[in-house]
């Protein structure tokens, strides 16, 4: 008797699950996003971001990505090839070290909206014990339901 594809595929999406939620997407500002009045430098303290995660940019003026000193001086580079961005942004954390980004609009980045991140390498730290005991149970509940719809799926 053959082994019907979904056995195979099934087993593996479910394996994968864990390894695939461990990126983090960080929303710049929370609920308040890109604007005048938010401490960025506070929102970043105590977050660790690493390759792989991803910042949201959610805003109605100008985030632009610049080098460590247009960030110190609040410059917009005339040739940015940096990128700036939409208004509605995901920005791919796909490498080690510092990132910067600053408000394009005249004298908002000297006002504060500017961001500095650090980030890391490798993957977020280990879930903690409650949340590893949720996915395994998860994985536990997928497991009976992929066994029971088998058995179903077979007779």
């Amino acid at each position: 008797m053959a082994i019907h594809r979904s056995l195979v595929i099934f087993p593996i999406v479910v394996l994968m699950t864990p390894a695939i939620s461990l990126a983090t997407d960080f929303v710049v500002g929370d609920d308040d996003g890109w604007k005048l009045g938010i401490d960025y430098e506070d929102w970043a303290k105590g977050k660790q971001f690493f390759v792989g995660d991803t910042l949201v940019q959610r805003y109605n003026s100008q985030c632009v990505k610049v080098k460590g000193d247009d960030f110190k001086s609040c410059t917009v580079p005339s040739n940015n090839s940096l990128g700036s961005f939409t208004g509605n942004d995901t920005i791919k954390l796909a490498t080690t070290g510092n990132k910067w980004y600053i408000c394009g609009v005249n004298g908002y980045c000297d006002g504060g909206m500017k961001l500095k991140i650090t980030v890391l390498d490798g993957t977020a730290p280990a879930p903690s014990t409650a949340s590893t005991l949720l996915a395994t149970n998860f994985q536990i509940f997928l497991g009976m339901i992929f066994t029971i719809t088998s058995i179903v799926i077979v007779y």
